[in-house]
């Protein structure tokens, strides 16, 4: 059997083979799926929804780097313990490898050390699962000091139980002095090597979650808008049509995987700031998320979350099932959302926009690069913010210079006059700045709720 080589962690230029196995209980209806929400508005994953993981699969191989030669589907009711597929179905990637010239086989699903070393074995390819992909994209699109620091912590609580797979040389002992104790295998040794590390890590980005912390008490009293959503939705975009924000947009899966906050001004004066945040996807790594929280701090201690969806695929639903998954795992499922139905103008058959409208009432429809939407975002947005307008009377002194300017900023002026030495405006504004003229008011003030 020829050498593995599995010290290369990338699939970087490589011939990759996918393998999906459906197992019984698993979610294999049809992709669209467009039906009414639950009762409590939100949607769960396994209620009728459905995404073609292989497709999926095939875009974070190419996104990785390599070139899809082949794909296999089986149905199980269940894993097999030692290869996670049947015998025949490994014999069936050993040809299948063969004939395309594979550097890699691919698996949809998480795989066991166990089962990884099996595969390989009888595969005589390297074999890795959809963890280890994804981890691989991210360490490959991580341009920070931050998210570098992120991806190699999800890296090595990955791969410190898989490190044995990796040493073909267990049977040597080595010694060294001040590095190894009398008699102890490289292996041991890497393994020290590797808890130390996940510790030195897991301290800076304890320093980093503190210092978000800090950050986000520090924009107290602020409102406050996270943009989330699954990878290549379209956040980068609606950020960017927003705020001129210039944040980085490709069409290719987590493009982003820093948070970038800017200033939004809102109708009636009011700016709040925007944060765009990392993709999420279908079955994310638990390492990954974990070790992305302080990224996703923004979200976690918003005022609302703007979930963005690309209604010009065929799995809205599931899409929106994968991302309230994650916002649960974050602690965010009750976090007040608006839903985003984005690339409108990438839809095809209109039939579809009504269907996606129809299973969710209450979303704006909207594209973020040709601009359809945005104006009604900003209203929705504002009202759910500041609450519903509301036309009252305002009688102020003409010697509140500061309080008569906040009502020019802040309101629409419907009808302004001068009774008995007063300034009385007839204006329109939101709930929540009507509350907030007594704080403004320096004299004597009235306000009159109109009929």
């Amino acid at each position: 059997m020829k050498e593995l080589k599995t010290t290369r962690r990338s699939v970087v230029r490589e011939r990759a083979v996918l393998v999906e196995v459906i197992l019984k209980g698993d979610a294999d209806g049809p992709a669209a799926g467009l039906h009414s929400p639950s009762k409590d508005g939100r949607l769960r994953p396994g209620h009728d929804v459905h995404r073609d993981r292989l497709e999926e699969l095939g875009r974070l191989t190419e996104a990785a780097g390599a070139e899809v030669v082949a794909t296999i589907t089986q149905r199980r009711k269940e894993p097999h313990p030692g290869t996670y597929v049947g015998h025949g179905k490994v014999e069936e990637l050993a040809r299948l490898a063969r004939r395309h010239r594979a550097h890699v086989i691919i698996f949809d699903n998480d795989l066991s050390p166990a089962q990884v070393r099996n595969l390989e074995a009888g595969t005589e390819t390297k074999t890795i699962d959809r963890s280890e992909l994804i981890l691989d994209i991210f360490a490959s699109r991580a341009r920070t000091h931050e998210a570098r620091l992120q991806v190699e912590l999800a890296q090595l609580e990955y791969l410190y139980p898989r490190l044995r797979r990796m040493w073909t040389h267990l049977s040597r002992m080595e010694g060294g002095i001040g590095t190894r104790g009398p008699g102890e295998m490289q292996l041991e040794t890497d393994r020290r090597l590797v808890r130390r590390r996940i510790a030195d890590l897991a301290r800076k980005i304890r320093a980093i979650d503190a210092r978000k912390k800090r950050e986000v008490r520090a924009r107290a009293g602020l409102l406050r808008i996270g943009i989330v959503g699954y990878t290549n939705a379209g956040k980068s975009s609606l950020l960017n049509a927003l705020t001129d924000a210039h944040a980085y947009v490709e069409d290719k899966l987590f493009a982003t995987l820093d948070t970038r906050t800017r200033a939004w001004p809102l109708p009636y004066g009011v700016t709040a700031l925007l944060s765009d945040t990392v993709g999420f996807l279908r079955d994310l790594p638990h390492h990954l998320v974990a070790s992305f929280r302080a990224t996703l701090e923004e979200a976690i201690h918003a005022d609302l979350l703007l979930h963005i969806v690309d209604v010009s695929t065929e799995h809205v639903r599931a899409d929106v099932a994968a991302v309230e998954a994650v916002l649960e795992e974050i602690g965010c499922a009750d976090k007040p959302q608006i839903l985003l139905l984005n690339k409108v103008d990438r839809v095809r058959e209109s039939v579809r926009l009504d269907l996606a409208l129809l299973a969710f009432p209450d979303a704006v429809a909207m594209s973020a690069t040709g601009g359809q939407g945005l104006e009604r975002l900003a209203r929705v947005v504002t009202e759910r913010l500041l609450g519903a307008e509301k036309e009252v009377t305002v009688r102020a002194s003409p010697r509140d210079g500061r309080f008569l300017a906040w009502i020019d900023r802040h309101a629409n002026v419907l009808a302004r006059a001068v009774e008995n030495g007063e300034i009385v405006q007839r204006v329109r504004m939101p709930e929540r700045l009507v509350a907030e003229i007594p704080r403004v008011a320096e004299h004597t003030f009235a306000v009159t709720a109109e009929p």
